[in-house]
């Protein structure tokens, strides 16, 4: 993976930041209906089942909406879950680019009343410490089996 964003602190990030630490991460946005707030908090409650074990995890929402998803806007969202979960954002190709390394899809869909959303993967990625990959959470993937993939990467 060769990619590079901007955190909600409006500090660079890129993939070789993660290297020694665990990662686990997503593809959302922060005008998400349904998914990503479901998901952030799946991962707010996975992290405080893991107790102290998940400081040693690097936590991330990357951004599939760079254009409404500023470094200020995904600090603000992200001020409602776990706080050590980082928002990243870019430009859009530097986001394609994210996406693309690890296979990831998204599509800005058009609605009814002029506005628009975004279709995505909904997977959580996990990357063991040395940055291999080590598995996906599935949408709403009952606790009892994503909590252990995250320990494996622990581990």
């Amino acid at each position: 993976m060769d990619w590079q964003l901007t955190d909600h602190r409006g500090q660079p990030v890129g993939p070789s930041d993660w290297i020694g630490r665990p990662v686990m991460f997503f593809f959302g946005f922060t005008w998400c209906p349904d998914v990503c707030p479901t998901t952030l908090s799946d991962i707010s409650l996975w992290l405080e089942e893991l107790g102290p074990d998940a400081d040693r995890l690097i936590v991330a929402l990357v951004t599939v909406d760079p254009d409404r998803d500023t470094p200020e806007v995904l600090a603000d969202y992200l001020g409602n879950f776990d706080p050590r979960i980082i928002g990243l954002t870019g430009s859009a190709e530097q986001v394609a680019k994210a996406a693309a390394d690890l296979r990831v899809k998204y599509a800005r869909v058009p609605r009814d009343d002029g506005d628009y959303t975004m279709d995505h993967t909904a997977g959580v990625f996990l990357f063991h410490p040395d940055g291999r990959f080590a598995s996906i959470i599935d949408f709403h993937e009952d606790r009892r089996f994503a909590v252990p993939k995250i320990r494996r990467t622990l581990s």
